[in-house]
């Protein structure tokens, strides 16, 4: 099903289409019919020069005169038989003709592009002897066949802002349903684990197991940390300054105990068992939950899954590397896309969520290094360093 602003895209571009396209036919009908009254304004301009030429008559003289001067719109350069420039011309910039040595010729080229055909005034049969009069466009006929293009641009301009602000707010009504539903989950779950809680201290209290409260407890107090995840989606993150090494140690502390006897967890934490950054500690350990747990899933119980860290140039890196199946490469510019998965179970939602809580709130980047088909796959974090605390 397409979303409700996809018909209001497709429907904006239609009606662009119709306006643009008959403005553009009614415009150049209105250019043709500009163009050909010029063309008859040049001829009426180029007779009354041959009156001026050749009448004795004073009254047609004057009228003449007077419609030679009249045309102060259209420009003109007049060329001799051979098409050689004369030096005559009207209405062109008599300062740049003064300046520029080829601004004439550069002006007949462009007269000469238009295609009008050159109107001839014979001067003489024999030998023979002629004034050619090549002609321009006014600018009155430039703005109307200008006028579509820049109609054109402040459409496309319209209905990019309008697309650009349907997305936007269907991207906020989502992120809204997300959050609501988050929420929404948080409260129902808060009841069950309240419930959880109280048999776990009556437990405490009978001779049980003492190995199996402790970890009762750890799933319990996971739990929590779920419910306040989902709790705090839509707000803004508290940041501290935070130790990532304890961090990832905590989170590989709680997931070894729930992996098969055939999976081998390392985390090579000596680059940076002394480093504080500035982290969101529940969304920091969100993201590690997810890599790992996506790389369980590759393993599929069977293979190896090595954390390695390292300090570049003010940036913290954490590799996140599994033997497991990889991903396929039609599927390498998907995995963070929301609702992506190729699993039969899931809302394909972790690693997209795990890429905006790093880019988005970290400032740092998430990307798949490397990834071959049977042999696994590095998923690597990139964390700005933050200049840590001075001590007192």
């Amino acid at each position: 099903m397409l979303p409700q602003w996809f018909n209001w895209k497709v429907l904006l571009i239609c009606i662009a289409i119709v306006l643009v396209s008959g403005t553009i036919f009614y415009s150049q009908y209105v250019a043709g019919k500009i163009a050909r009254e010029e063309r008859k304004n040049v001829e009426a301009w180029v007779e009354a020069q041959r009156t001026i030429l050749n009448s004795s008559d004073s009254a047609s003289i004057n009228l003449a005169t007077k419609i030679s001067t009249e045309n102060n719109q259209i420009p003109i350069i007049e060329t001799n038989e051979k098409d050689s420039i004369s030096g005559n011309y009207l209405n062109l910039d008599t300062a740049k003709v003064k300046d520029e040595k080829n601004y004439l010729n550069r002006k007949l080229e462009e007269f000469k592009r238009y295609r009008h055909q050159p109107i001839i005034l014979v001067l003489k049969e024999n030998p023979y002897t002629a004034n050619q009069y090549y002609y321009g466009e006014s600018d009155l006929l430039k703005e109307v066949k200008l006028y579509p293009i820049i109609q054109l641009i402040i459409v496309a301009l319209f209905i990019t802002i309008a697309i650009v602000a349907l997305q936007t707010s269907y991207r906020s009504a989502q992120n809204q349903l997300w959050a609501s539903m988050a929420k929404e989950t948080a409260h129902q779950l808060g009841t069950p684990v309240s419930s959880l809680q109280g048999w776990l201290e009556i437990l405490k209290e009978h001779e049980v197991n003492k190995l199996i409260v402790p970890e009762i407890a750890k799933d319990v107090n996971r739990l929590l940390l779920v419910t306040d995840r989902f709790g705090k989606i839509g707000s803004q993150p508290q940041f501290e300054m935070s130790n990532p090494a304890q961090q990832i140690h905590y989170m590989l502390e709680y997931m070894k105990k729930r992996t098969g006897g055939h999976v081998r967890i390392s985390f090579d934490d000596q680059p940076i068992k002394e480093l504080n950054t500035m982290l969101s500690p529940p969304l920091f350990d969100w993201v590690m939950e997810n890599l790992i747990k996506n790389a369980l899933d590759a393993i599929e119980g069977n293979g190896q899954i090595s954390i390695t860290t390292s300090v570049n140039e003010g940036y913290l890196l954490i590799d996140v590397t599994d033997t497991g199946k990889g991903i396929a490469k039609n599927h390498l510019n998907n995995v963070f896309n929301p609702g992506f998965t190729t699993k039969k179970r899931g809302w394909g939602l972790g690693l997209s969520l795990s890429k905006r809580i790093i880019e988005q709130y970290h400032k740092g980047k998430l990307f798949v290094k490397w990834s071959e088909q049977g042999k696994g796959s590095t998923f690597r974090i990139i964390l700005p360093l933050q200049p840590q605390p001075q001590s007192a």
